[in-house]
């Protein structure tokens, strides 16, 4: 089991996988006292059955330089293979401002071929590469050195075992035709935008029971105060103030620090010095801000008339399209996205792309009266009414 700690001992293996069609990739990260994740370790493999082309690189290691694995990354003659891939993406992102591509998902992938939503890597190797995996060293502490023996081997499996769960989902894909669904729903994970986080828009992520603008403005700066102190510092957003905190500040609207004192839910080093200063400011400018300026609540879909029949029969037709399809029916159509769609709204998820192939024509001609739905014994059959 090799662990790679030099830049040049990384070269040479990067050089060597960049001969093959495909690597795969995981990383072991910590982010529970940071902003951004702190990387840890990065586990890579090429095609193979056993341990000897796969190895471990420490990112902590002394020196040791990443660019050999972003030139690898750049190079689009090797797939590079990942599960649930978002957050590793998101390091790579912020650390280099780069993508490995092409990119696959055996999570997304797993999706469309009818494992259900967000399946996890240990039920694929369960069920595909039929070997069991021991999780006990998930939630260690990856930043310490040195990693113990079974660190390293739970890292390794998660890599190994990938390879054979890629094989498998890339061929049912090439089988199906369905590789063009995992090529849209990877879109969203290769956008830059998925992974910058704006503070001025920080306030959207924040739950809150009043949408009075004049109320979301302070909301606004709030978040958007706590996002760029929380950035700057690299710490988590929490450590600033939680959610709770916030809605409490934007509904007192304190002016001094002695009202800050009077808060119920803020942390007591948010209280004083620049978190405190920082509140202070943040509210006197929601307060200020003009009218035109103010956030709006998305209120779209608020006062939608839903047939409510129909978005029954949508609701049918949705199981009886996912079972025939063998995906979940939660990746095609939320309950709420059925009522928009009985309710006239055309501007839902389901209707384009590769949702809109399984589900979306024939829910389109469902409401325009040109489909019925009629019980086969155990099935429902779906009926063209333009060709009866």
């Amino acid at each position: 089991m090799k662990t790679i700690t030099t830049t040049a001992d990384l070269t040479a293996f990067c050089e060597e996988a960049a001969k093959h069609d495909y690597i795969t990739v995981d990383t072991e990260f910590l982010r529970e006292r940071t902003y951004y994740s702190k990387l840890c370790l990065i586990q890579l493999a090429m095609p193979g059955t056993d341990d000897s082309n796969a190895v471990l690189v420490d990112p902590l290691a002394d020196g040791l330089s990443l660019e050999p694995l972003y030139t690898l990354f750049r190079d689009t003659s090797v797939v590079k293979v990942f599960h649930a891939a978002r957050q590793d993406l998101e390091i790579f992102f912020v650390d280099a401002q780069v993508f490995p591509k092409p990119l696959f998902d055996t999570q997304v992938a797993a999706m469309v071929c009818g494992f259900g939503e967000q399946v996890g890597y240990e039920t694929l190797v369960r069920k595909i590469a039929r070997q069991p995996l021991d999780k006990t060293s998930r939630f260690t502490d990856w930043s310490r050195r040195p990693l113990t023996s079974a660190q390293k081997t739970y890292a390794l499996a998660d890599v190994t075992h990938l390879r054979q769960i890629y094989e498998f989902l890339a061929a049912k894909l090439a089988e199906s035709g369905r590789s063009h669904w995992v090529e849209e729903e990877l879109r969203i994970l290769l956008s830059p935008e998925t992974y910058i986080i704006a503070p001025e828009n920080a306030w959207k992520r924040v739950k809150t029971r009043t949408h009075s603008p004049k109320f979301l403005a302070v909301v606004q700066e709030l978040a958007a105060f706590r996002e760029s102190h929380a950035q700057s510092r690299n710490i988590p957003r929490n450590r600033v103030y939680k959610d709770d905190a916030l809605v409490e500040l934007a509904s007192n609207k304190p002016k001094t620090l002695e009202d800050l004192g009077r808060s119920r839910l803020l942390l007591r080093e948010a209280r004083k010095g620049d978190i405190a200063d920082g509140i202070l400011a943040a509210v006197e400018r929601g307060t200020n801000k003009p009218t035109d300026k103010m956030p709006q609540p998305d209120r779209s879909r608020e006062k939608l008339q839903v047939n409510p029949a129909l978005a029954d029969l949508l609701r049918v037709l949705l199981k009886a399209k996912t079972e025939s399809a063998g995906v979940a029916a939660k990746l095609i159509a939320s309950a709420a996205d059925l009522d928009a769609l009985a309710a006239g709204m055309r501007d839902v998820p389901a209707l384009s792309g590769w949702r809109s192939e399984v589900f979306g024509q024939d829910a389109l001609r469902l409401c325009d009266g040109r489909v019925a739905l009629t019980a086969d014994g155990a099935n429902v059959r779906i009926i063209l009414l333009d060709d009866a």
